[in-house]
């Protein structure tokens, strides 16, 4: 099995736009926000997330975003996004990022895979902890942070903190 990582690029093609209509719009708190899109506001939604991961036209709430696509066998099979940095928000909602996988794609491991990979470009950025909040009744997830030596610091009535050592 071959395992790749690819950042988000404004050229991505078909095979991104299939995965990302086929992801859910919103599932356990992951938003897929290309969902329901036709394809020409697919290219434009990659110029926009490729500014935000640039930190260009950044709204004042939003955080500089890597978007990253998995593929498995050269196919693209998840997609994860990576903040930059956490505000006092982003610290209670949302963390550091957060991952999903296709539909037919899960219950393989692919989850554990892209958040190691994800984990590994957060390093690369010098960010030392990695952030998850996970929806409570998220137990797949909450596995799949555990499995990447996460650490369950807190719970709420909605969320597992989960961090994580880069």
């Amino acid at each position: 099995m071959n395992c790749e990582l690819r950042k988000l690029s404004p050229d991505d093609g078909g095979d991104i736009y299939d995965l990302l209509q086929e992801l859910p719009r919103e599932e356990n708190g992951f938003i897929n926000g290309c969902n329901g899109k036709t394809y020409d506001e697919f290219k434009k939604w990659l110029i926009t997330s490729n500014n935000v991961s640039n930190g260009i036209e950044l709204e004042e709430w939003m955080v500089p975003q890597d978007i990253y696509w998995l593929y498995i066998d050269g196919l693209p099979v998840g997609m994860g996004k990576l903040r930059h940095y956490l505000t006092s928000k982003l610290k209670e909602e949302g963390g550091h990022g957060g991952y999903a996988i296709l539909p037919s794609h899960r219950n393989k491991g692919y989850g554990k895979t892209l958040l190691k990979m994800l984990i590994n470009c957060a390093r690369d950025m010098k960010i030392d902890r990695f952030l998850l909040t996970v929806q409570n009744h998220n137990t797949a997830s909450i596995k799949v942070a555990l499995a990447n030596n996460g650490r369950i610091e807190k719970m709420d009535n909605q969320r597992h903190f989960i961090w994580i050592d880069c």
